[in-house]
Protein backbone atom coordinates (compact mmCIF):
# COMPACT_ATOMS: atom_id res chain seq x y z
CA UNK A 1 0.00 0.00 0.00
CA UNK A 2 1.47 3.48 -1.12
CA UNK A 3 1.11 6.35 1.60
CA UNK A 4 1.73 9.65 0.40
CA UNK A 5 3.79 12.21 1.62
CA UNK A 6 1.76 13.72 4.20
CA UNK A 7 0.74 10.19 5.93
CA UNK A 8 3.89 8.93 5.36
CA UNK A 9 4.93 12.33 7.68
CA UNK A 10 2.35 11.55 10.39
CA UNK A 11 3.73 8.29 10.66
CA UNK A 12 7.39 9.57 11.33
CA UNK A 13 5.85 12.09 13.56
CA UNK A 14 3.97 9.15 15.59
CA UNK A 15 6.66 7.02 15.53
CA UNK A 16 9.15 9.81 17.03
CA UNK A 17 6.11 10.68 19.77
CA UNK A 18 6.24 7.07 20.90
CA UNK A 19 9.83 6.44 20.81
CA UNK A 20 10.34 9.92 22.97
CA UNK A 21 7.08 8.90 25.49
CA UNK A 22 8.47 4.86 26.27
CA UNK A 23 10.73 4.01 28.30
CA UNK A 24 11.65 0.87 26.54
CA UNK A 25 10.58 -0.22 22.64
CA UNK A 26 11.41 -3.49 21.35
CA UNK A 27 11.91 -4.81 17.33
CA UNK A 28 10.70 -8.09 16.73
CA UNK A 29 10.88 -9.60 13.31
CA UNK A 30 7.70 -11.13 12.27
CA UNK A 31 6.60 -13.60 9.09
CA UNK A 32 3.28 -16.09 9.08
CA UNK A 33 1.47 -13.96 11.62
CA UNK A 34 -2.41 -14.23 11.52
CA UNK A 35 -4.99 -11.40 13.07
CA UNK A 36 -5.80 -13.05 15.93
CA UNK A 37 -2.16 -13.59 17.29
CA UNK A 38 -1.29 -9.90 16.47
CA UNK A 39 -4.17 -8.80 18.80
CA UNK A 40 -3.38 -11.43 21.52
CA UNK A 41 0.09 -10.18 21.60
CA UNK A 42 -1.46 -6.26 21.75
CA UNK A 43 -4.34 -7.06 24.03
CA UNK A 44 -1.37 -8.27 26.56
CA UNK A 45 0.57 -5.10 25.93
CA UNK A 46 -2.44 -3.22 26.73
CA UNK A 47 -3.14 -4.23 29.97
CA UNK A 48 -0.09 -3.37 31.07
CA UNK A 49 0.06 0.04 29.53
CA UNK A 50 2.11 -0.72 26.63
CA UNK A 51 1.60 -0.93 22.40
CA UNK A 52 2.83 -2.98 19.70
CA UNK A 53 2.88 -1.52 16.68
CA UNK A 54 3.33 -2.76 13.18
CA UNK A 55 6.29 -0.17 11.81
CA UNK A 56 7.48 0.44 8.04
CA UNK A 57 11.00 0.11 8.39
CA UNK A 58 12.24 3.02 5.86
CA UNK A 59 9.81 5.73 8.02
CA UNK A 60 11.14 4.28 11.06
CA UNK A 61 14.84 4.72 10.68
CA UNK A 62 13.65 8.23 9.67
CA UNK A 63 11.97 8.61 13.46
CA UNK A 64 15.05 7.42 14.96
CA UNK A 65 17.67 9.72 13.61
CA UNK A 66 14.80 12.47 14.05
CA UNK A 67 14.67 11.40 18.06
CA UNK A 68 18.32 11.16 17.99
CA UNK A 69 18.03 7.30 18.61
CA UNK A 70 21.88 5.10 17.09
CA UNK A 71 20.58 3.74 14.00
CA UNK A 72 21.81 0.25 14.71
CA UNK A 73 20.23 -1.38 11.64
CA UNK A 74 17.58 -3.99 13.21
CA UNK A 75 15.17 -2.47 10.93
CA UNK A 76 16.22 -4.66 7.56
CA UNK A 77 13.11 -6.85 7.75
CA UNK A 78 9.03 -7.11 8.26
CA UNK A 79 9.48 -5.20 12.03
CA UNK A 80 6.70 -5.11 14.81
CA UNK A 81 7.75 -2.74 17.87
CA UNK A 82 6.65 -3.23 21.37
CA UNK A 83 6.49 0.24 23.33
CA UNK A 84 7.03 -0.19 26.46
CA UNK A 85 5.11 3.53 28.29
CA UNK A 86 5.02 2.02 31.80
CA UNK A 87 6.12 -1.20 32.64
CA UNK A 88 9.73 -2.36 30.57
CA UNK A 89 10.14 -6.13 31.85
CA UNK A 90 6.54 -7.06 31.53
CA UNK A 91 6.50 -5.95 28.00
CA UNK A 92 9.58 -7.95 27.75
CA UNK A 93 7.79 -10.98 28.92
CA UNK A 94 5.35 -11.11 26.39
CA UNK A 95 7.81 -10.01 23.75
CA UNK A 96 10.13 -12.87 25.11
CA UNK A 97 7.29 -15.18 25.24
CA UNK A 98 6.45 -14.06 21.26
CA UNK A 99 9.86 -14.49 20.24
CA UNK A 100 10.07 -17.78 21.58
CA UNK A 101 7.40 -19.08 18.45
CA UNK A 102 8.54 -19.22 15.18
CA UNK A 103 6.12 -16.39 13.93
CA UNK A 104 8.67 -13.47 16.18
CA UNK A 105 12.24 -13.15 16.38
CA UNK A 106 13.52 -10.42 18.86
CA UNK A 107 16.22 -8.37 16.80
CA UNK A 108 17.17 -5.46 19.56
CA UNK A 109 15.58 -2.74 20.51
CA UNK A 110 16.08 0.62 23.01
CA UNK A 111 15.94 1.54 26.70
CA UNK A 112 16.28 4.71 27.96
CA UNK A 113 17.72 5.85 24.22
CA UNK A 114 20.75 3.09 24.31
CA UNK A 115 20.44 0.35 21.90
CA UNK A 116 20.03 -3.00 23.93
CA UNK A 117 20.65 -6.52 22.18
CA UNK A 118 18.08 -9.35 21.98
CA UNK A 119 20.20 -11.11 25.14
CA UNK A 120 19.53 -8.00 27.22
CA UNK A 121 15.77 -8.15 26.42
CA UNK A 122 15.76 -11.30 27.37
CA UNK A 123 17.24 -10.64 30.76
CA UNK A 124 15.23 -7.71 31.31
CA UNK A 125 12.10 -10.53 30.55
CA UNK A 126 13.54 -12.94 33.62
CA UNK A 127 12.87 -9.45 35.99
CA UNK A 128 9.86 -9.50 38.29
CA UNK A 129 7.16 -6.76 37.27
CA UNK A 130 7.35 -3.42 38.78
CA UNK A 131 4.62 -4.45 42.03
CA UNK A 132 7.06 -7.01 42.77
CA UNK A 133 10.31 -5.49 42.88
CA UNK A 134 8.78 -2.51 44.66
CA UNK A 135 7.77 -4.92 47.23
CA UNK A 136 10.74 -6.48 47.28
CA UNK A 137 12.30 -3.41 47.96
CA UNK A 138 9.82 -2.26 50.42
CA UNK A 139 10.89 -5.70 52.65
CA UNK A 140 14.58 -5.47 52.27
CA UNK A 141 14.39 -1.81 53.95
CA UNK A 142 11.97 -2.79 56.80
CA UNK A 143 13.85 -6.12 57.53
CA UNK A 144 16.53 -3.80 59.76
CA UNK A 145 13.82 -1.65 61.95
CA UNK A 146 11.54 -4.65 62.34
CA UNK A 147 14.79 -6.38 63.76
CA UNK A 148 15.86 -3.75 65.91
CA UNK A 149 12.38 -3.35 66.87
CA UNK A 150 11.85 -7.21 67.92
CA UNK A 151 15.87 -6.60 70.09
CA UNK A 152 14.51 -4.13 71.36
CA UNK A 153 11.50 -5.67 73.35
CA UNK A 154 12.97 -8.58 74.02
CA UNK A 155 14.32 -8.21 77.40
CA UNK A 156 10.84 -6.27 78.26
CA UNK A 157 9.57 -9.33 77.19
CA UNK A 158 11.50 -11.56 79.17
CA UNK A 159 10.77 -9.75 82.21
CA UNK A 160 6.97 -9.65 81.87
CA UNK A 161 6.96 -13.48 81.34
CA UNK A 162 8.69 -13.76 84.22
CA UNK A 163 6.55 -11.36 86.66
CA UNK A 164 3.92 -13.25 85.37
CA UNK A 165 4.98 -16.21 86.16
CA UNK A 166 5.77 -15.58 89.58
CA UNK A 167 2.35 -13.60 89.90
CA UNK A 168 0.67 -16.85 89.13
CA UNK A 169 2.03 -18.99 91.47
CA UNK A 170 0.34 -20.24 94.35
CA UNK A 171 1.18 -18.55 97.91
CA UNK A 172 2.15 -22.26 99.24
CA UNK A 173 4.83 -22.19 95.92
CA UNK A 174 6.03 -19.00 96.51
CA UNK A 175 6.97 -19.14 100.14
CA UNK A 176 8.98 -22.44 99.36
Amino acid sequence: MAFTKKEKKELVESYEKWLSESRASFVLAFNKMTVKEIEQIRSDAREIGSEFHVVKNTLMDIALKNAGFENTGIFDEASIVAFAFEDAPSLAKIADKAGSTDMFKIKGGYMDGSPISASEIQSLAKLPPMPEMRAQLLALIQTPSTQLLRTISEPARGIAAVLKAYSEKSPAQAAS
